[in-house]
């Protein structure tokens, strides 16, 4: 709310917790910012379809039955959805796949990320999107190619996978780094996190834009201009 208090021409119409009518919030605003919980997906989905209002969503851990469902209600309404609103890491995605299609095949793909000791999932959202930005470029899958860190006698790294390494620790807001090795050099491209309030920021830009847009799915790269 502080984020969208301090940007100009955006008012609040209304915020919602637990036990607040949703309907009614809705109602006072031209767009929603949803960064609950996959859970609520569903309803969220249906009023917004109802009052023809647009969505920024930023929850991650959606069902694949979910995330048919926010394809779906995107050809009815206006819906920005991205694993992260930062505009330094959505930079950092750009210039990944640049970087993966002009180094090109000779370069070993790793990503390394790190993140507060409370967080419970990895790798997080943003790594996996760097990964499958990586796959896609080099034709591999995600689920087939992609090795989650190593341990044991593993063998030589194969030439088709792309290695990711969650580390976890004290109170980082978020690093993330995408590691181009070849024999006798190195590319590194590195996003660090200091504050949550780039991702705020990046919501209540992503809202503006979205203003006035015809139905469709966007991410932030579209919001950027960055495609």
């Amino acid at each position: 709310m502080l984020a969208a208090a301090q940007s100009q021409g955006v008012d609040v119409g209304a915020s919602i917790d637990l036990g607040d009518s949703f309907p009614d919030a809705l109602a006072k605003s031209d767009c929603v910012i949803d960064f609950t919980s996959h859970h609520f997906t569903t309803e969220l989905l249906a009023e917004a379809l109802k009052q023809k209002k647009g969505l920024v969503i930023g929850t991650t851990g959606h069902t694949n039955e979910e995330l048919a469902a926010i394809k779906d209600a995107s050809k009815s309404i206006p819906i920005v959805f991205a694993s992260n609103f930062s505009v330094g890491v959505n930079t950092l995605f750009w210039l990944t796949r640049k970087a993966a299609e002009l180094l090109g095949p000779d370069f070993d793909l790793e990503v390394v990320e790190m993140h507060h000791r409370l967080k419970k999932d990895s790798p997080s959202g943003t790594a996996r999107t760097l990964v499958e930005i990586l796959a896609d470029v080099r034709n591999l899958q995600y689920d087939n190619d992609c090795r989650h860190g190593r341990f044991g006698d593993v063998g030589a790294r194969t030439k088709g996978e792309i290695g990711v390494h969650a580390v976890r620790g004290g109170d980082v807001v978020g690093d993330h780094t995408v590691i181009f090795a070849n024999v006798g050099e190195r590319v590194e491209l590195t996003h660090k996190a200091s504050s949550r309030d780039t991702f705020a920021n990046g919501a209540v830009r992503a809202a503006r834009w979205l203003d006035g847009k015809p139905a469709g799915l966007y991410d932030m790269q579209d919001v950027l201009g960055l495609k």
